[in-house]
């Protein structure tokens, strides 16, 4: 499968698609991915051994995963987002992808994203989720009410799709969750420079977490369903 036919910015004017405009910019879209594609990127998805998002590498994907990060991380897809959510030029902002696999309880608190951050876009590849709010996408109206959502929650399944420009109230988070959770992650940033020094960061907690992954996960064992943190 060609890597457009992967990802078409046409799909994201499904009639279910929600884009709205307030209290922040966001977008929510079903349905991304083909079905015939399952089976390349549960195969192709890299393997970490840790819990977390982590820096792109080509040399951990099999190829459809490429194909796709090649699309997500493309000026099409970029100008697409862009005019959905009301950001001019957003292809002129560098892209920092990174994938996470697995996630521990310590995950998913309430935050805004960094300032560095123009906007932040979330593919999800799970087959299959428990029937439960555990792990699942919130956009929410409070930095301190998990519950607060100003939107459906997102289930994290294959082909379901969120993105939204970062904001002083772009509050987003998920209950505890501990387990498989694949994602794909593109964020544009405002410079080259603060993409390399969030790559450094990722890589260098890719080996801190291999070490130490037992003391990453006990840490947010028992975290808040209203856990917050401020970027």
């Amino acid at each position: 499968m060609n890597s457009v036919a992967l990802l078409d910015p046409a799909r994201l004017d499904r009639p279910d698609t929600d884009i709205r405009t307030e209290p922040f910019p966001f977008l929510i879209a079903h349905g991304q991915l083909p079905d015939e594609a399952r089976g390349e990127l549960e195969r192709d998805f890299p393997r970490y051994a840790s819990a977390g998002f982590f820096p792109y590498d080509a040399s951990d994907c099999g190829p459809s995963i490429n194909a796709l990060v090649e699309r997500l991380s493309s000026a099409e897809f970029a100008r697409a987002i862009g005019e959905r959510l009301g950001i001019e030029d957003l292809g002129q902002y560098p892209t920092l992808i990174t994938l996470c696999r697995s996630l521990n309880k310590r995950h998913g608190t309430i935050h805004t994203d960094s300032k560095s951050k123009v906007a932040t876009a979330l593919l999800y590849l799970n087959n299959l989720w428990p029937d439960s709010s555990d792990g699942c996408l919130r956009f929410l109206g409070s930095i301190d009410n998990i519950d607060s959502m100003i939107a459906p929650e997102l289930k994290p399944l294959y082909g379901e799709f969120a993105v939204f420009k970062r904001c002083e109230n772009s509050f987003h988070g998920h209950l505890p969750y501990e387990g498989e959770r694949r994602v794909i992650q593109v964020a544009w940033l405002t410079s080259e420079e603060e993409k390399l020094r969030k790559t450094k960061r990722g890589k260098f907690a890719r080996v801190f977490k291999k070490i130490f992954g037992s003391l990453d996960r006990k840490l947010g064992a028992d975290r808040d369903r209203n856990a917050a943190h401020r970027d």
